[in-house]
C-alpha cells in the first residue's frame, strides 16, 4: 500500500453558514429541516463532519442555542456517527453569545483564535472573547477546529495548546480565498503545513477555500495529506458556469479528488479516530 492510501481524507460539509441566500443558489439550506436533509445527502456522499450555522426565522445568521439544539438532535437522529461540530463564528453573534450552544456538547466547534479582515468589515477575536471560548470547549469537553485565517492563528493556537488553554492534539483549518485576508497561495499554504508541524508536531490540519479557491484548496489538501472542507457555505457554484446542485454535490467532488490522488474517503469511524473522538455509543 502506498502512504496516500493508508491516510484517509476527512471531509467536513460547510452546509449553510451565515451569508449564502436561496438567491444565490435555491439548494442553500436555510431551515432546520432543510439542513437535516441536505447534510443526510452529503453524509451518505462521503461527509463525515458537518460544519453547521443556523438562521432564524427570517433566513439571518443566529447564534440560538434552541435552534443548534434542534439541528444537533435531526443530525444525530438522521446521520448516526456523523461528527457535528457547531459555529461560534462572529457573523452570528456578538461577544459570549457566539458561544451559547457550546454546553450542548457537541463533539467539535471552531475556534477563531486571532482577528483579521474580511470583506467589508474587521472580523474580530479580542484575545478576552478567544480564551473564553477556549475555556468553555475545555469544560464541556468540545474539539474545537482552530480557523486559521493567518499564519499569526497557527503561531497563537500552538502558543495556546503548549500553555494549557487548549487541549491537543489541535486540528487547524486552513482558511484561504476570503477577500482582504489570505489569498490562495501554493507557497504560503506549504508555510503553513511546514510551521504547524514544527510547533505541534501532532496536529493535524485540514484546508478550505472560499469561492473560486473552493477547488483548488481542495486539491492541494488532498495531494498534500491533509483534510479538507467543501460545501455551499463556502462556495454556491460548481464552476463559473454552473450552480452547485446541492452540498452532497459539492462533496462528490471531492471524494472524486481523493481517488485521483489515491486518498481513501475516511468514514465516519476513521474520522473520529484520526480526531481523537469518541464513537458516539460511548459520548
Amino acid at each position: 500500500m502506498t502512504a496516500a492510501s493508508e491516510n484517509p481524507c476527512v471531509i467536513c460539509v460547510a452546509i449553510t453558514g451565515s451569508l449564502p441566500t436561496k438567491a444565490n443558489n435555491p439548494a442553500v439550506p436555510i431551515t432546520i429541516a432543510e439542513q437535516i436533509d441536505s447534510t443526510q445527502e452529503a453524509f451518505e456522499a462521503g461527509a463525515s463532519i458537518a460544519h453547521c450555522h443556523v438562521r432564524d426565522e427570517e433566513g439571518k445568521p443566529t447564534s440560538d442555542p434552541e435552534r443548534f439544539a434542534r439541528l444537533k438532535e435531526g443530525l444525530e437522529k438522521h446521520c448516526p456517527g456523523l461528527i457535528i461540530q457547531l459555529s461560534t463564528g462572529g457573523r452570528s453573534g456578538a461577544g459570549q453569545a457566539r458561544g451559547g450552544m457550546l454546553p450542548l456538547r457537541p463533539e467539535m466547534a471552531s475556534l477563531s483564535v486571532g482577528s483579521n479582515n474580511f470583506p467589508t468589515r474587521v472580523y474580530e477575536n479580542p484575545p478576552d472573547l478567544v480564551d473564553w471560548l477556549a475555556a468553555e470547549m475545555l469544560k464541556y469537553e468540545v474539539k474545537p477546529e482552530i480557523e486559521a485565517f493567518d499564519l499569526s492563528h497557527v503561531v497563537q493556537a500552538t502558543k495556546m495548546q503548549a500553555d494549557g488553554r487548549l487541549k491537543g492534539p489541535l486540528y487547524v483549518q486552513f482558511v484561504m480565498g476570503v477577500k482582504n485576508a489570505m489569498p490562495p497561495d501554493e507557497a504560503i499554504f506549504d508555510f503553513y503545513i511546514e510551521t504547524l508541524k514544527r510547533l505541534a508536531p501532532d496536529a493535524r490540519w485540514c484546508a478550505a477555500g472560499i469561492g473560486p479557491a473552493q477547488l483548488l484548496i481542495n486539491e492541494w489538501a488532498i495531494r498534500k495529506g491533509g483534510h479538507t472542507r467543501t460545501g455551499l457555505e463556502d462556495n454556491v457554484r460548481l464552476d463559473r458556469d454552473r450552480l452547485a446542485a446541492s452540498n452532497a454535490a459539492l462533496v462528490r467532488r471531492a471524494t472524486e479528488l481523493c481517488e485521483r490522488y489515491g486518498r481513501p474517503v475516511a468514514s465516519w469511524r476513521q474520522a473520529r479516530e484520526i480526531l481523537g473522538l469518541r464513537p458516539p455509543e460511548a459520548a
